[in-house]
């Protein structure tokens, strides 16, 4: 029991034999009882139920096999998920999502360019498809790239906080080519709550939930950052 807490790489390995071992005697039971069958006598055929509680013994280890497995993911879930999870609580951190929420008037986001462009257009779009604001950035070279949009559309008009937005980016090679650009919204704050939710698990940034797979960074914070929050 020590071994299975303080050592799960053994228990998996113990696991895997264990699922070879089983694999084996299987096979080598099914290529015997294969033999006996093609050589038994027609008047004498064997008792069909030796063999048959035989395989269903085998299946029911396969079974338990499988189900030790599923026990040990939903461990390792809860265990280096949630549990580790409630390490950052109190951390500073950042996160990389697919949408943005306009706060405090300005949304930063992130994006990458896997080689020089000639030409670039940045895209603002709300969350029923509408373009907000266009920018065509200066800076052309390869590599990454930060955004900060101050919540103002094309003409002008502050957007109110709490809406959704993400970043479009359209790029072009010297060759006139087309330039695949990933893009994604930044978000930093202070850790507050960790939950999990169908599996996944949540941290609470300010009044906003995050996927624990969407940080990029951890420090830990200034006294300025953590009076703020």
């Amino acid at each position: 029991m020590v071994d299975a807490v303080s050592n799960p790489n053994s228990v998996a390995n113990r696991m895997a034999t264990s699922r070879e071992n089983l694999a084996s005697s299987t096979e080598t039971f099914l290529a015997l009882l294969t033999t006996q069958l093609k050589n038994q006598d027609p008047l004498s055929p064997m008792d069909s139920n030796a063999f048959t509680q035989q395989i269903v013994q085998m299946t029911g280890v396969e079974q338990q096999l499988l189900t030790n497995d599923l026990l040990t993911m939903l461990v390792g879930m809860n265990d280096g998920g949630l549990t580790n999870s409630v390490n950052l609580i109190g951390k500073q951190v950042t996160t990389e999502t697919e949408k943005g929420v306009l706060t405090d008037g300005k949304i930063d986001f992130t994006y990458n360019l896997p080689r020089a462009a000639t030409g670039l257009k940045l895209e603002v779009v709300d969350s029923f498809g509408k373009t907000v604001a266009t920018i065509n950035p200066d800076d052309l070279t390869k590599g990454d790239k930060t955004f900060s949009w101050d919540g103002k559309s094309t003409d002008g008009t502050q957007q109110p906080n709490g809406g959704t937005y993400t970043l479009k980016a359209t790029a072009t090679d010297a060759a006139g080519s087309a330039i695949a650009v990933t893009a994604k919204s930044l978000l930093a704050g202070i850790v507050t709550g960790v939950e999990s939710a169908d599996g996944v698990t949540m941290l609470s940034i300010g009044d906003r939930k995050v996927d624990l797979n969407s940080v990029v960074s951890v420090t830990t914070p200034t006294p300025t950052e953590t009076a703020s929050n």
